[in-house]
């Protein structure tokens, strides 16, 4: 995925609440950037931090940035700086691009590829379906940017009642005969694995592993990032 205008790089000077981060441009002007990464994003909102907005396309939209990119200059896991994608709308656009073009390769062979597709009892959105004749896989896409000292990237990093909402939909699906999958989006190079983060949302662990007994299938890819464009290209190991 190539960003359509180039990014802008600023300083972080706070992130506010869940939607709004104060940056402040290379010419001195600040501005505030939405964001929509509603999670606690630790590790990832240090102030003083290098980081990159794109402009808004909509001209009336209120804020007229949003925050893409961060670079952790302090990883726990890796001595030098990291870029980290904090963006948590591109990764349903980076699996759908990469279904699309194969590169995902325990999802190739379907014909048809729908998203945000209305499912379950409590009434949920798949991020993608892929159709084959009878055969559906539903897919449900999470962006980790969680890390600890030895490399291990973490999902949630915050409580999540939707997470687990959706976790229940996916077991639903499995239990009726389709494909289930939760694919760990990882915006950040030095993350080695994925696994539950129970420490921080023990009930999203104990209903993660109540779906994989229903038949969900678990997968994380990590996505390069960069300026100019981010792009899943690695597949991680999943621990439960």
């Amino acid at each position: 995925m190539r960003f359509t205008e180039p990014l802008v790089p600023g300083t972080l000077v706070l992130r506010e609440k869940r939607f709004l981060a104060h940056v402040r441009l290379a010419d001195g002007q600040q501005v505030i950037a939405h964001t929509n990464n509603t999670g606690a994003m630790r590790g990832c909102s240090t102030p003083g931090s290098r980081v990159w907005l794109s402009p808004a396309a909509n001209p009336k939209r209120k804020l007229k940035w949003t925050w893409e990119i961060i670079e952790i200059a302090d990883s726990p896991a890796s001595p030098q700086p990291v870029m980290a994608g904090i963006n948590t709308l591109l990764p349903n656009k980076l699996v759908h691009e990469a279904v699309l073009a194969e590169r995902i390769p325990s999802l190739r062979g379907y014909d048809d590829v729908r998203t945000e597709v209305k499912y379950g009892t409590e009434k949920s959105r798949i991020d993608l379906l892929l159709e084959r004749g009878e055969d559906r896989c539903w897919v449900e896409v999470k962006n980790v940017t969680l890390v600890d000292a030895d490399g291990g990237g973490a999902f949630p990093d915050s409580v999540t009642e939707r997470g687990r909402k959706h976790l229940r939909e996916l077991a639903e699906m499995a239990r009726a005969g389709d494909r289930a999958v939760l694919l760990w989006t990882v915006q950040r190079s030095d993350i080695a694995s994925v696994r539950p983060a129970d420490e921080i949302d023990p009930k999203y662990g104990e209903e993660l592993r109540r779906a994989v007994k229903a038949g969900l299938e678990v997968m994380a890819w990590r996505a390069t990032v960069g300026i100019d464009g981010i792009e899943l290209t690695e597949e991680l190991p999943v621990v439960l």
